[in-house]
């Protein structure tokens, strides 16, 4: 099989250009990027050298931590931040460390299970957004520097490209619109791009799982699937720090490449992270009658479990043991000798179990809703390479007829590469709708049915007579609906108003609804199961000279205002609009 980049199509813009993927993690992030040449076929880059690892070759990931002083200046960042001088200096000067800022971003449906630990509070005067664009901000910077420093020409390249740079975000597949405007506000904040329309327009998203779908197209991981494609379908399972996010997909087409979604993407709490939350407070608890249960003590073991244990487990049968001192560290009461925390090898597995339960337990979702047609999985991101993820995966899902593979590349650039491989090869032709979308509408009163009595108090007239009910939900788009990137969702409603002045101020909101797969009969505004998707503003007053006027009951005079709501799922992005016709022309808001 060819890799994918043999298949990719030569640029097709007239300019040279440049495109960056920003991928920031929750415990690490990466950076990859494409330089546009008209005519040539793009080549992905990796930024590969950060400030503080310059004797670490090759490198691509960064720790997602900074440290901000008492004013609220960022002082450090990356790997910077973990070097021994930053974390002197940070203690003495009471600098205050950012982390897991990411984990802050999170819609207010996904809840996050903490073990009793809490996120660090946020630097002083800081939102979460102004936090994750300072770290935008020093990716862009580093970026900016190796972009220089490594291709020839290097400032000439970047002058030629600065004022048009083009950025894939990415983010786990549970984040909706609501995150991705936190995500371009923050890209505004650092700098990344100006506050207009055509600044705002040069970010993307792109979900974590589409780019690791991505990345396994590139690195040749999709081969055996390429070869053999008819109705085989693959989870793409990336397990990072904080998310697993879990997509499901089908090839329809190899020349050229066509792929889709066949199961609305799933977004768990499970990462690596959650991990280290466990060991911590499980540490706690097996030293507080020690002298190594100290809160420094302990922040320093769940350290070196994170680097060591963490990473090297394989076999719950066998003694684990967490080197985090000297030899003449010792209490034996707990298990420490020669500078060695013991522990059992059922004691770490139990630290790993809630994630692998979650992770096992969303991809048997991903394979029921796909009908049976998923018959591998591949496992990318950083938590990944963990021995035991990996090989429970494989041991648990094997009664679904369902086999485990990872790359043997490195699977922790994963999403940035995938990101650049989006943006350039746009292989997803089609994704399933997670949830369902609509708007309010207005009901005509039942007498006859006991919930439109039960809501009698809320009941009003329309200037034409009808008494209608709030708060009514219509439907626009079903969960687990195969949506093209050209389709378009639309219905056509009508309003009477008797003002022609609000029309300058038309405001329609869209619903979003989690509760399943039936069609709810009302909006049930206190419940976690609605959620507002976004509000679509549009300035209607063009209508006003058309509009015919009315004589409603007791004279009053109204209008009847004619018009539709689009809205565009099939993209990474949600796109919503307003849509109405002024005598004979049509506009879109």
């Amino acid at each position: 099989m060819k890799p994918a980049s043999h298949t990719r199509k030569p640029y097709a813009g007239t300019t040279r250009s440049l495109v960056i993927a920003l991928d920031v993690g929750t415990t690490f992030s990466g950076v990859s990027y494409a330089i546009l040449e008209p005519g040539e076929i793009p080549k992905i880059h990796g930024v590969t050298r950060f400030p503080g690892q310059e004797h670490v070759a090759g490198n691509s990931k960064i720790p997602s931590i900074m440290y901000y002083d008492d004013q609220g200046l960022m002082k450090a960042a990356g790997a910077e931040a973990e070097s021994a001088s930053v974390v002197a200096q940070a203690e003495d000067e009471g600098w205050t460390k950012a982390e897991l800022f990411k984990l802050r971003l999170r819609p207010k449906s996904m809840k996050l299970k903490m073990n009793g630990m809490r996120l660090a509070p946020l630097p002083v005067g800081k939102t979460a957004v102004d936090v994750f664009g300072d770290f935008l901000s020093y990716l862009f910077r580093c970026t900016r520097s190796f972009i220089i420093d490594t291709h020839a020409n290097g400032p000439a390249l970047w002058r030629a490209v600065e004022h048009d740079i083009q950025f894939v975000l990415s983010h786990p597949n549970g984040w909706e619109g609501a995150q991705q405007s936190k995500m371009r506000r923050a890209a505004v904040y650092g700098g990344l791009i100006p506050d207009t329309d055509e600044g705002k327009a040069r970010i993307r998203f792109v979900t974590e799982g589409e780019a690791s779908l991505h990345a396994c197209v590139l690195n040749g991981l999709a081969a055996d699937v390429l070869q053999n494609p008819s109705g085989h379908g693959f989870i793409v399972a990336d397990a990072g720090g904080g998310t697993l996010d879990i997509s499901s997909y089908a090839i329809r087409g190899t020349a050229p490449l066509v792929i889709e979604e066949i199961a609305p993407p799933d977004c768990v709490f499970a990462g690596s992270v959650f991990v280290s939350r466990r060991a911590r407070a499980f540490f706690e608890e097996k030293l507080k009658n020690s002298k190594y249960g100290t809160s420094d003590a302990l922040d320093h073991i769940t350290k070196r479990f994170d680097e060591t244990t963490k990473r090297l487990f394989r076999d719950s049968k066998e003694l684990q043991f967490v080197p985090f001192g000297s030899p003449l560290d010792k209490d034996l009461s707990v298990g420490i000798r020669g500078g060695q925390l013991k522990l059992t090898g059922t004691e770490v597995a139990a630290l790993f179990e809630p994630s692998i339960e979650a992770a096992v337990s969303s991809i048997k979702a991903q394979i029921d809703a796909s009908g049976g047609a998923v018959k591998s999985v591949w496992l990318v991101g950083g938590f990944a390479a963990s021995p035991w993820l990996f090989s429970q995966l494989q041991e648990r899902l094997a009664r679904y007829h369902v086999t485990v593979s990872r790359p043997d590349t490195q699977t922790s650039k994963a999403v940035a590469d995938g990101a650049i491989g989006f943006y350039c090869d746009h292989h997803v032709s089609a994704r399933i709708s997670k949830f369902m979308y609509g708007v309010e509408y207005l009901r005509e009163f039942d007498p006859n049915d006991e919930e439109h009595v039960a809501r009698k108090h809320r009941l009003f007239e329309m200037p034409s007579g009808p008494k209608l009910l709030p708060d009514a939900f219509d439907c626009i788009l079903a969960r687990g609906v195969r949506v093209k990137e050209s389709n378009v969702f639309s219905r056509k409603y009508c309003t009477e108003v008797t003002n022609l002045s609000t029309l300058s101020v038309f405001e329609v909101e869209i619903w979003c609804y989690r509760g399943g797969d039936t069609v709810p009969k009302w909006i049930h505004r206190s419940s976690e199961a609605f959620s507002t998707l976004c509000y679509v503003r549009a300035d209607l007053s063009p209508l006003a000279g058309s509009a015919q006027a009315k004589q409603g009951r007791g004279g009053k005079t109204y209008w009847t205002i004619v018009f539709s709501i689009e809205i565009h799922f099939g993209l990474t992005e949600f796109k919503a609009r307003i849509k109405w016709v002024d005598n004979v022309r049509g506009f879109c808001v």
